[in-house]
């Protein structure tokens, strides 16, 4: 596969201010093209496309199974990032902390949930083999 590939994925809202406020101001996303039904960022060089919805939304009862979010490569990436998410007081789903400490899969973590009750998972692996490898470790979330 060529490297010149990015992510593309679409998430309801129910207001195109309220996720430009969220995605692009709070977390540093670049707004593309937008209408009053849908706005697309540039989202840590992915595409995301935030879609208007008519449909309720509602919270999640926990961090599982649905989220998306970043793997960092830097921890310092991944601390600026806490940094600005802290400085912004966005919600919390899952405060910053260490899993799998001492393990092939040690990362550090934390979630975001933004105003449409999307989840966001920031992350930074201390061994990059884990992010795709380590088949033999059977570490995946902690539920």
């Amino acid at each position: 596969m060529s490297d010149r590939l990015f992510f593309h994925l679409a998430i309801p809202i129910n207001d195109t201010e309220k996720a430009k406020t969220f995605y692009a101001e709070a977390l540093g996303s670049v707004v593309g093209r937008e209408n009053k039904s849908a706005v697309i960022l540039n989202f840590y060089g992915h595409q995301l496309v935030a879609h208007v919805t008519q449909e309720p939304l509602t919270p999640q009862k926990g961090i599982y199974p649905r989220h998306f979010g970043i793997t960092f490569l830097d921890e310092e990436d991944w601390q600026t990032t806490l940094e600005r998410a802290e400085k912004h007081k966005l919600i919390f789903r899952d405060r910053p902390r260490l899993r799998f400490e001492g393990k092939l899969t040690e990362h550090r973590t934390f979630f975001l949930e933004d105003p449409f009750f999307n989840l966001l998972e920031f992350k930074w692996y201390r061994h990059q083999e884990a992010i795709f490898g380590g088949q033999e470790v059977a570490e995946v979330g902690d539920r």
